[in-house]
């Protein structure tokens, strides 16, 4: 029987099984005067990296999801607020029939931009095939899509045919990245076969175009004059800022130049003590998940007890009182509280065991030769952490050497497709966005992400097997358990000392209303003056 309700809560035992909806209404840039930034007209905002990919069905990393989020439509999009919802965007119907069918029907008039004409329900299903079709990095958010079938009678309507059950469907696939639909008919003549269109969208569809980029300065978007749906664009132009660090968008922030940012833990206090004038800040829970990883298949690395020995060696509450001036709290692996699968306590303690570190060490062989390297971010917080790491593997005769990239060179540091730098990476300190399923922290360290996000090469079948397996699970415990087992398996890999979550905190003029997830990020779309 198909389910309807007004609201969804993501949260809910009764929505992650299936029920639907329907009816749901590297530096600063130069910039211009702090008036203008703070006008109605223009919001200015802060990016910890910029924009790399605007194709949604071959997208990287959440900061292009935040432009896309403006530029393109999607079935139904996350609802501002502290809790996890969803509300409807493009489609007007939308409802999950029985646990491999989705039907849907679009609001008539959406139009794309550049005479491309209106959006119909054969877009929806080019948009989502193409990710299978063309082997899309990301083409295991949508897990077992068969196809999108057409209604022969309404052009806006179709229906998603799933091979079996995919709990993430509501929680990440339809409001996130690879759920944002784009024109068939522009897209084929932009590539001739539907594949990846890069950093050129042939046209758009949401309130918001992408007028201009300048890499690693800002991306600009200004309202979508053919845009025809409900929701009101809050601003003429919105700039989004990259900044490798957030200590340079707090200055920026403070000498006027933005009007929103999120603000680092070390400065929390500082600013709740001190705020800028005519600010407000807000605290929210972060899903980011922080991790030091190691390269199984770099040749020092290839000994086990020589990874657990460095597991052991990194105190991580040592790293939480340097980088994050204690406010911040050590993890116990990538799932964080809340969430279905968050385990309640590491293998490995938070504050390590030197004890056993020499121990390992001593099975190794001893230290190597020649120092190992630790590749990190150049920003205040991660370069911290590597200089941490490096005094506590000194302690056990581990020499470290730090080497600080820009976000360019780091975010491909681990990627077979630009090159074989990733043979020589050893120690890496990353942090990756997530979402409110499991399924998005596990999906990126199977087999098949070797040499793409999977940095530490890590490669177990039984994992593989759990995260498959725990994709249609719909028993919440059980599939709770997969996960926690998931990470047991990488952890006892000697290939990850997970460090934390951090938090979220932000900050934002008084005259502006921000629109944000309950993990604080933004979303562009709902942001408008106060």
């Amino acid at each position: 029987m198909t389910k309807t309700i007004h609201t969804i809560t993501l949260g809910r035992r009764g929505f992650l099984q299936g029920a639907a909806a329907a009816g749901l209404a590297a530096g600063t840039m130069p910039l211009s005067s702090a008036l203008y930034a703070q006008s109605g007209g223009v919001l200015r905002a802060f990016s910890y990296a910029d924009i790399d990919k605007l194709d949604p069905g071959f997208y990287q990393n959440g900061y292009n999801v935040d432009v896309m989020n403006c530029i393109y439509s999607k079935l139904a999009r996350y609802k501002p607020g502290r809790e996890w919802e969803i509300e409807l965007e493009a489609a007007e119907e939308l409802e999950q029939i029985d646990d491999t069918h989705i039907r849907f029907k679009l609001k008539p008039g959406i139009m794309f931009s550049g005479g491309y004409g209106e959006m119909t329900a054969e877009d929806v299903k080019f948009s989502f095939e193409r990710v299978l079709e063309h082997d899309s990095p990301v083409k295991g958010d949508w897990g077992p899509l068969q196809s999108v079938e057409l209604d022969p009678e309404d052009k806006y309507a179709g229906t998603i045919v799933l091979e079996k059950a995919f709990q993430p469907l509501w929680t990440i696939t339809i409001p996130y990245g690879v759920g944002h639909i784009v024109s068939k008919k522009a897209v084929m003549e932009a590539t001739g076969d539907g594949s990846d269109f890069g950093m050129e969208p042939p046209a758009f569809s949401g309130p918001y175009i992408l007028e201009e980029w300048k890499p690693n300065q800002y991306v600009k978007m200004v309202r979508n004059p053919e845009y025809s749906g409900d929701l009101k664009p809050g601003y003429d132009e919105i700039r989004i800022i990259p900044m490798d660090d957030e200590k340079v968008a707090e200055r920026a922030y403070e000498a006027g130049d933005l009007d929103y940012t999120q603000v680092t833990l070390s400065s929390l206090a500082n600013y709740k003590s001190n705020p800028p004038a005519n600010t407000t800040i807000e605290e929210y829970p972060s899903l980011y998940y922080v991790w030091v990883g190691m390269n199984l298949e770099n040749e020092v690395l290839k000994d086990e007890n020589l990874r657990k020995a460095i597991q052991y060696a990194i105190n991580v509450p040592q790293i939480m009182d340097a980088a994050y001036f204690g406010e911040a709290a050590p993890s116990t692996g990538l799932i964080a509280p809340g969430l279905t699968g968050h385990r309640e306590q590491s293998i490995v303690p938070p504050d390590g065991d030197l004890e056993k570190a020499r121990e390992y060490l001593e099975k190794a062989g001893g230290a190597p030769s020649q120092p190992i390297t630790i590749d990190t971010l150049n920003a205040t917080t991660w370069k911290t952490i590597a200089e941490v790491i490096q005094a506590q593997l000194g302690q056990i005769g581990i020499q470290v050497q730090v080497n600080v990239q820009d976000s360019g060179s780091f975010w491909t540091l681990g990627m077979e497709s630009e090159g074989d730098r990733w043979k020589d990476m050893q120690l890496v300190i990353n942090r990756f966005s997530m979402l409110p399923d499991p399924f998005y922290a596990t999906s990126w360290f199977t087999t098949e992400q070797v040499g793409i996000w999977n940095w530490e090469r890590f490669s177990n079948p039984e994992f593989d097997k759990l995260h498959e397996a725990a994709l249609s699970e719909q028993d919440t415990e059980k599939r709770a358990e997969m996960y926690r087992q998931m990470q047991d398996m990488m952890e006892e890999s000697g290939a990850y000392r997970f460090l934390t979550h951090e938090g979220s905190p932000v900050m934002f003029r008084d005259d502006v209303e921000p629109a944000l997830r309950p993990d604080a990020r933004p979303l562009y779309l709902g942001f408008k003056p106060a």
